[in-house]
């Protein structure tokens, strides 16, 4: 009686060990980075200056011409400006270079 006892805390401690296994690998590898990336996507945010090349939610692509608060204005195309919000700015465009042709 007593041997099943102890056999059955045994058990406990192993379920209650496993559960805090899995939270912890649930934590580690999807909710510390999703908060690494919102800490970096606010940074980028927050540092947006004129000039700088981006692209937004919707995917447009532009340069910004000015930053005023929470407000970005970017070209599109020679001329046409678009105001957007800041949050609106998903990522930093990449500008493709040209291969070099061979001679």
């Amino acid at each position: 009686m007593l041997s099943l006892l102890l056999q059955a805390q045994g058990s406990q401690y192993f379920t209650i060990a496993l559960w805090i296994g899995v939270l912890g690998v649930m934590y580690f590898f999807m909710i510390r980075p999703q908060q690494q990336k919102q800490k970096d996507q606010k940074n980028f945010v927050n540092n947006l200056k004129k000039g700088d090349n981006v692209v937004t939610i919707g995917g447009l692509h532009g340069k910004i011409v000015a930053v005023e608060g929470t407000t970005v204005v970017v070209e599109v195309d020679r001329g046409v400006k678009l105001t957007f919000e800041k949050s609106a700015i998903s990522r930093e465009a990449t500008t493709k270079t040209e291969p070099e042709k061979a001679a």
